[in-house]
């Protein structure tokens, strides 16, 4: 699977008046700069689970997302590469308007699906919909929603890896909670990992990522920069955003790293870290997200 890819991701220090005045260091881990499409946490989920389809000869691949899923964007173009069958089970009602996302998975040759809200929430693994999907497909591999497995979770436990430098404050947004749990697994002990939460509710994800994890001391999770749910802006997010790219040249979207980004700001800000802290933060990618 030679993609050309940005392997391992540079490393870029941010300079700022605050940081200064807060006696605090910041870099940036830019896995967004790893692949055009299968950027990010998505190449770092994908890596492994496509090893094993090669190996066991699966020739059609499922998995899950909404309408705007880095996800399932990032699958449609690696499974097209590799000349693999996709299929996408996407939330929300079947005559819902194709966006840039769905319309780029469609050009990649991936079969979409839709379940409504509900059954996705409470039965999206197995209902009639699925059912009819593997009788059609017989030899099919299913990857769970985000790419969260324990497969995906490997490849996150490489981020880290890629570098000898030491931090003190490991940083990334979260979802499905795969790649905090990668990136928990392979902290060192004096180490903390903080992950912001994108999604508006989500507490019951402490669970969740600590089942993915061999390690439960050194980590936390904020629920304080979601700006009232997944996929949901307002002006001063996006004003940061802009100033953001302005001041550092680098990209944010508004699901996951313009959150991440502006909560760590506001920690900074408001003392969160202690003096003399170096702060890693991981650009998770997913910059399809800024399409509408």
């Amino acid at each position: 699977m030679n993609f050309n890819l940005n392997i391992p991701s540079p490393v870029v220090e941010l300079k700022s008046r605050l940081f200064i005045k807060k006696n605090v260091s910041v870099f940036v881990k830019r896995d967004d700069l790893i692949h055009p499409f299968v950027s990010g946490n998505k190449w770092r989920k994908l890596k492994y689970n496509f090893k094993e389809i090669k190996i066991k000869n699966h020739n059609v691949v499922l998995s899950f997302g909404g309408a705007y899923s880095n996800h399932l964007h990032a699958l449609s173009w690696f499974a097209n590469n590799q000349e693999i069958k996709s299929i996408g089970v996407v939330r929300g009602d079947k005559g819902i308007k194709l966006n840039p996302t769905l319309l780029f998975c469609k050009k990649n040759n991936m079969d979409l699906y839709f379940l409504d809200r509900e059954t996705y929430r409470e039965n999206k693994y197995s209902n009639k919909i699925i059912s009819d999907i593997k009788n059609k497909h017989k030899n099919i591999y299913m990857i769970p929603e985000g790419g969260c497995n324990d497969l995906g979770v490997k490849g996150c436990e490489e981020i880290l890896k890629e570098s000898n430098e030491k931090y003190d404050f490991i940083c990334s947004s979260f979802g499905t909670g795969c790649t905090a749990a990668g990136i928990i697994n392979s902290l060192e002990k004096k180490q903390y990992y903080l992950g912001l939460s994108s999604l508006k509710g989500a507490f019951s994800m402490r669970e969740k990522i600590s089942n993915m994890c061999h390690q439960s001391n050194n980590w936390g999770l904020n629920f304080d920069y979601h700006f009232g749910g997944f996929g949901k802006t307002d002006y001063n997010l996006d004003q940061f955003m802009h100033q953001f790219y302005l001041n550092f040249k680098i990209i944010l979207d508004p699901v996951y790293t313009g959150k991440l980004f502006f909560g760590i700001f506001d920690l900074i800000l408001n003392n969160f870290f202690e003096p003399k802290s170096k702060i890693l933060i991981i650009h998770t990618g997913g910059l399809q997200g800024i399409q509408k």
